[in-house]
């Protein structure tokens, strides 16, 4: 057995409130739903991106909880890439400076491929690239 996609990827914040405004003011992605003060999750094409408050999801739920989800988390910088294309990644790199936000890093790939780098508002590394750099 081999899976066949990744359904769903997580990254760890600080600020809740901060990354809802990112991810959907900056980035354009649909808030799916959302738990104050614990999580937020996001479509993003065929997946889901989960944005968790590190410290609440470490609590394990009691043992008449519904969804026996076992505790997780993370602690420091995270990192998360999105597929585009080139054009695409010019409109991104347009985009960003225009809502100020800094271009930590820009470069061509040794094997083809190009990547721009931000961060979120927590400091976790998010990635725009063009999946010919994993040669898909």
């Amino acid at each position: 057995m081999t899976p066949s996609a990744i359904l769903e990827s997580a990254l760890y914040v600080t600020d809740l409130p901060a990354a809802e405004r990112f991810y959907t003011d900056i980035l354009g992605l649909i808030l799916l739903g959302k738990v104050e003060g614990r999580h937020l999750f996001f479509r993003c094409g065929q997946g889901v991106l989960l944005i968790f408050n590190a410290e609440a999801t470490k609590i394990p739920h009691g043992p008449d909880a519904k969804l026996k989800v076992p505790p997780h988390g993370a602690v420091g910088e995270g990192h998360l890439c999105f597929a585009a294309t080139a054009a695409e990644i010019d409109g991104w790199k347009a985009h960003l400076q225009a809502k100020k936000i800094a271009i930590e890093s820009e470069f061509e790939w040794p094997q083809g491929g190009r990547s721009i780098y931000i961060r979120d508002p927590s400091g976790n590394s998010i990635e725009f690239a063009e999946p010919r750099i994993w040669g898909l």
